[in-house]
């Protein structure tokens, strides 16, 4: 199972899963409580945006997928919705939707297009270079430090939306804004490495079954951060010894992992009404 760790590419492959995963399923618990699952997807396919933009214009590699999702990160930050009938997840869900069908456009413009749109979607994170894990370390603990030092008040932002008091939060909320400006930086990081899906997995899978395993915060956020740690592990082996895609493999590991804990908590939910239950009585 170690056997991977043979190989520099491999073993450079799961030290940015494991920069990933950290980060991206501790955010993901503030994603999932504030019910925002559709912003990260978003501000993923924002990015790989840029990334087109830049291709197609030839220049601008770095900063134009950079500015393109902290922008996106900004006016996302500012969507309030007042007519009941609608919900935020219906207006990040048409963001994503146009912006995918504008990569789509740009990239179809560039030799070797559908291969181009594959890496844009899984990425290419067995070809993850020692500078680029450097870039994402830095960045990845500037930005975990930030949520570390203010970790009581973007706990006490997700803790409105939880509590359905989301419409207490002004248009322009400061935590807010940093917290989608933080989670912009990271994504922008991420899915130059890993791609769409995954980091979108990384973010909403690990957190959804530390929300089912406990509803203690820190067990919550140490069973995501394990479990994305595990995941990478496991799809980086199924993708070394079978020969599958390395982002593909992921995301499946992370699947059965969750379909995994999903049953466990269906068993120890249905254990719990058992014991609650009163016991019935026989009428003599």
């Amino acid at each position: 199972m170690f056997e991977m760790f043979n190989l520099a590419f491999m073993t450079n492959a799961f030290i940015a899963t494991l920069i990933i995963g950290i980060l991206l399923s501790y955010f993901g618990v503030h994603v999932v409580g504030r019910g925002i699952v559709f912003v990260d997807l978003a501000l993923g396919q924002i990015s790989s945006l840029g990334v087109a933009i830049a291709a197609y214009l030839g220049t601008g590699t770095t900063w134009i997928p950079i500015v393109a999702t902290l922008v996106g990160a900004f006016l996302l930050s500012l969507i309030k919705i007042k007519d009941t009938r609608l919900k935020q997840e219906a207006i990040i869900g048409i963001i994503y939707a146009i912006c995918s069908a504008v990569t789509v456009l740009l990239i179809s413009k560039a030799a070797h297009g559908d291969s181009a749109i594959q890496e844009v979607l899984f990425g290419n994170i067995l070809a993850v270079s020692w500078d680029q894990i450097t870039t994402l370390a830095i960045v990845f603990g500037l930005l975990g430090l930030v949520h570390v030092i203010f970790r009581k008040q973007f706990f006490a932002l997700t803790k409105k939306y939880e509590e359905n008091r989301g419409d207490e939060v002004g248009l322009f909320d400061f935590w807010n804004f940093l917290f989608y400006i933080s989670i912009g930086l990271a994504i922008v990081f991420a899915v130059e490495i890993g791609g769409v899906i995954p980091i979108f997995s990384y973010l909403i899978i690990p957190s959804v079954c530390g929300i089912m395993i406990s509803k203690s915060r820190v067990v919550v956020i140490i069973s995501a951060i394990m479990l994305s740690i595990l995941g990478g592990f496991l799809g980086l082996n199924l993708s070394f010894h079978y020969d599958f895609p390395a982002g593909s493999s992921i995301v499946a590991m992370l699947g059965l992992l969750f379909i995994l804990v999903s049953a466990y908590n269906l068993v120890s939910s249905s254990e719990e009404k058992t014991l609650n239950s009163p016991e019935e009585t026989e009428i003599a």
